[in-house]
């Protein structure tokens, strides 16, 4: 008996979203800063992921676990982004991670640090900033 090209579908999508979670796991181990290692983990874990539920969704036939696989996607590509990216921003905000010795440009530092003592840039800063040329 030969596999039907659901099975196949469904393989392919296993392998290529377990290559893609050991690919995120490679990036962790090899990247060398946190913005570059949150990079690889993101993008290639929720894709991996998203491969994997739709191979699980392939290999039910029920329509729960199409619109439970569907919805999982749905919510792991919205919150996986946003979620590193406000972690890498308190990271940097708070000057607690240093970039990779090798980056040559760093566009953020003129827009989280224009005060003169080198302070992180708030709201309070500029609003302080506009009130006192306003007197």
């Amino acid at each position: 008996m030969s596999p039907s090209a659901l099975e196949i579908t469904a393989a392919v999508l296993l392998v290529v979203g377990t290559l893609l979670m050991v690919v995120a796991g490679i990036g962790i181990m090899r990247m060398p800063d946190l913005y570059m290692r949150m990079s690889a983990a993101t993008k290639a874990s929720t894709v991996g992921a998203a491969a994997l539920l739709l191979a699980a969704a392939l290999s039910f036939a029920g329509l729960s676990v199409k619109t439970q696989v569907v919805a999982t996607i749905v919510f792991l590509l919205v919150t996986a982004p946003v979620g590193a990216h406000v972690i890498a921003r308190a990271a940097y905000r708070k000057r607690s991670v240093s970039l990779f010795e090798r980056t040559t440009q760093d566009d953020l530092e003129a827009y989280y640090y224009r005060t003169r003592d080198n302070e992180p840039w708030t709201m309070d800063n500029e609003q302080v900033t506009e009130n006192a040329d306003q007197t």
